[in-house]
Order: structure tokens, then C-alpha cells, then sequence
């Protein structure tokens, strides 16, 4: 996802979204330890992604994104 993507969700589907990255995270990890994991670049896109909806959920607390506008 594109951050815009993360900053048009409400701050509830954001959480949710947030929890749902995290559980994937946690299954591809669990993959990866024992071998079965398809495609390990997607760790790499799945940690950028919690990221992204940290630094929205961030800015969101500090009010910085909406004095930008």
C-alpha cells in the first residue's frame, strides 16, 4: 500500500489494518523458520507496510499531517 492509501483510512480501519500486517508478519516469519515460506521478499513489504501506518498513526497523534495541508 501507498501511504495516501494509509492516511484516506479511519483511524479504526487503520488499527485494523495495523493488526492484520502484524499478523502476517508474524505467519511469514513463522514460515520462513521452517522452510516453507514462498516468497521472502514479502517480509520485506509487510514490515515497510507497518511501517507506513506507524508513521500515520504518528502524525495523526502529533497533528502534523493535517497543518500541511
Amino acid at each position: 500500500m501507498d501511504i495516501k492509501e494509509f492516511r484516506e483510512l479511519s483511524p479504526k480501519e487503520l488499527d485494523e489494518k495495523l493488526a492484520s500486517l502484524r499478523q502476517k508478519l508474524f505467519e511469514l516469519s513463522r514460515q520462513r523458520a521452517v522452510g516453507q515460506i514462498e516468497h521472502p521478499d514479502e517480509l520485506h513489504y509487510v514490515r515497510k507496510d507497518i511501517a507506513k501506518a506507524e508513521t500515520v498513526k504518528r502524525e495523526r497523534a502529533l497533528h502534523l499531517h493535517e497543518e500541511a495541508k
